[in-house]
């Protein structure tokens, strides 16, 4: 099926990422051969997306804006297939790793995601990531605008931007179209937010300085509303900014977080503000030539509106208690009438979240070419997301979920569980992730159960870089390491959501592993004690504060 509603590359994207694979196949080359030492080599395979982990390589492959094509999720099948050990983990930056790698293989398997127009640039170095944008990009009811054409137009201006190559840290850009925040734009070095103002105008919230990590911070508002065609002007005044005053003496204080919070919002905007004047009408303004051009190659797929009541999908919700509860959790709405968003959850109960096999890729992608006009979306909850589904398709869509483990109806569920790879694979970890996972999943498997508590986000994290997000959980979960033993932090109340983004509160000494799930079975037991009708965890937390979930846990562990 061809790719009619993404970004195609042009010859100078594809001579691009030749000409990058050809220089690190030769430099692979010379590490092989001795002529490279691992401290010469390291900065080079970092920029091709290359870490070094506990006991392999692995190859961390870039996805824009979380989109993908049928054609390209088969391509990474492939890859994991032949190159690493037939599966892949979908990361909470809307990427790909394959952490079994070998050196001598890589190359290959960079000139393999070229034959896609894919690749690894900037997915690690001090230099602008991979942007991240709303999974239901182009497709959600609630949209003001397709927040992937601004992620696109920020791709391009900021691959191999010489400017920003070596910043004094990495840098992390999501970018949304929706009141809902499903990017998570507040806990972003730079979140943007497009939204319309009284006069009809369409631009975008400007947000700086958030991140979490070791010093976890909510970022502020820098400009209320910036006109579109700005954008770029803007970030790379933002950005030299940055470049200029940020710490380079301490990698802990290197972000640009620290920056606004040591010398204030006000004196950061004026800063980026007198940058900015010098240069807003220079060769990064937008003309709508341009953005239009962009825009024309994210035109939504031809969706002739339909019924949105179907007799055989109403007729198999009554029937059926689990597809009702699918239907429930992991359907949204759609722009268009009778259509729908389906996320399939790479959660099914005891694996390890964002994991998906070769096989179940290509089912994947199937499924996508049959149901989805060849088209789905990675979420930095680590799901896949088929965005145009017909209402009257769902039954077979759910069927050949189920068919690869992907139907678990637990979306915004307990066990929709973040989770990074921990000790199991990261150098940096300090303990692991994954099997806490897996055991808090066991232990909440059943499908009822988890809808009677509603919707509760769990983030687990190995370590304080905070990959697993677990500042912003309902129920964050850090690993922590003492005297050689794994231990597990518990904070409660954090948010992403719109008006309501927090931290999360530590809710008291760290637990052993073997209490992990206890702690988190008494959290849910209070909960529901002191719950009235239509709160969400978060909310009755917020509501009876912390020392109800303490006094259960802790009098229990």
């Amino acid at each position: 099926m061809p790719d009619t509603h993404f970004y195609r590359y042009d010859e100078y994207d594809r001579t691009l990422v030749a000409e990058r694979v050809d220089q690190f196949r030769d430099q692979v080359r010379r590490r092989l051969a001795g002529e490279l030492t691992e401290e010469q080599f390291k900065p080079l395979r970092l920029t091709n997306g290359l870490y070094l982990q506990l006991h392999a390589y692995m190859l961390r492959i870039a996805i824009p804006y979380g989109t993908l094509s049928s054609r390209q999720l088969r391509k990474l099948a492939e890859i994991s297939r032949k190159y690493d050990r037939g599966y892949g983990h979908f990361t909470t930056r809307q990427n790909l790793q394959l952490n079994w790698i070998k050196l001598e293989d890589a190359p290959d398997a960079l000139a393999a995601l070229a034959e896609v127009d894919m690749h690894a640039l900037q997915t690690s170095g001090n230099c602008i990531r991979n942007v991240t944008a709303d999974h239901f990009a182009g497709a959600a009811a609630d949209e003001i605008e397709d927040p992937r054409i601004w992620a696109e137009i920020v791709r391009q201006w900021s691959t191999l931007h010489p400017e920003f190559t070596f910043l004094p840290r990495k840098f992390k850009i999501a970018i949304t179209g929706s009141p809902n925040d499903r990017a998570a734009v507040r806990v972003h070095d730079i979140g943007l937010r497009l939204w319309r103002n009284a006069a009809g105008e369409v631009g975008f919230e400007v947000i700086v300085g958030g991140g979490l990590g070791r010093t976890p911070m909510i970022g502020k508002t820098l400009r209320a509303f910036l006109p579109k065609n700005e954008l770029l002007a803007y970030l790379e005044a933002t950005l030299r900014v940055y470049n200029r005053y940020g710490r380079r003496d301490n990698l802990y204080k290197a972000r640009i977080k620290i920056l606004v919070h040591e010398v204030g919002v006000e004196k950061m905007r004026a800063d980026v503000e007198a940058e900015y004047a010098e240069i807003r009408d220079g060769l990064l303004g937008l003309s709508d030539e341009t953005v239009e051009a962009i825009a024309r190659q994210f035109a939504p797929p031809h969706l002739p509106p339909r019924s949105s009541l179907v007799a055989a999908v109403e007729a198999l919700r009554l029937e059926d208690r689990d597809f009702a509860l699918w239907l429930k959790s992991n359907v949204a709405p759609h722009r268009v009438g009778g259509h729908a968003i389906v996320t399939a959850s790479l959660k099914p109960a005891g694996a390890p979240p964002g994991d998906a096999s070769a096989v179940q890729m290509e089912g994947m992608a199937d499924i996508a070419d049959a149901f989805s006009h060849g088209e789905l979306r990675v979420s930095h909850e680590q799901n896949l997301i088929f965005p145009h589904v017909a209402i009257e398709d769902l039954p077979a869509v759910y069927a050949a979920l189920g068919r690869l483990g992907f139907a678990e109806a637990n979306v915004g569920k307990i066990t929709d569980i973040i989770a990074c790879p921990g000790l199991d694979y990261c150098a940096l970890a300090n303990a692991r992730s994954i099997p806490v996972a897996q055991r808090i999943s066991n232990h909440f498997a059943d499908l009822a159960r988890q809808h009677d508590i509603g919707d509760l986000k769990i983030k687990i994290s190995g370590c304080i870089n905070a990959c697993g997000h677990h500042h912003v959980g309902h129920i964050g979960i850090l690993g922590v390491d003492k005297n050689g033993v794994e231990l597990y932090q518990l904070s409660l109340g954090g948010d992403v959501d719109f008006g309501k983004t927090a931290l999360g509160t530590i809710l008291g000494p760290a637990v052993t592993a073997d209490k992990v799930v206890e702690a988190v079975d008494a959290l849910v037991a209070t909960y529901l004690d002191a719950r009235i009708p239509g709160e969400r965890f978060v909310d009755t937390h917020r509501r009876i504060g912390a020392q109800p979930f303490k006094e259960r846990v802790y009098a229990l562990v």
